[in-house]
């Protein structure tokens, strides 16, 4: 298996797979669960399952799952 040195360049489909948390901004609440959000580079789905967030939030996201509203 090849690994590469920097975990950031581990996962190129998704900007929330690196070993940090980023923040992006609900575009839209989906059923299940999910959401639309705004990484700055496009848009994603992610998982907001953990936390109540809205549409306009910002949320910091780890591997795909908001962990925490840090804006409203």
């Amino acid at each position: 298996m090849n690994v590469p040195d920097d975990p950031i360049d581990a996962c190129e489909s998704c900007v929330t797979c690196g070993d940090v948390a980023v923040p992006v901004r609900i575009a839209r609440l989906l059923p299940g669960g999910l959401a639309l959000a705004d990484t700055g580079d496009g848009i994603e789905e992610i998982s907001v399952a953990l936390v109540a967030a809205r549409p306009g939030d910002t949320v910091l996201v780890h591997a795909k799952e908001a962990i925490a509203v840090v804006a409203r």
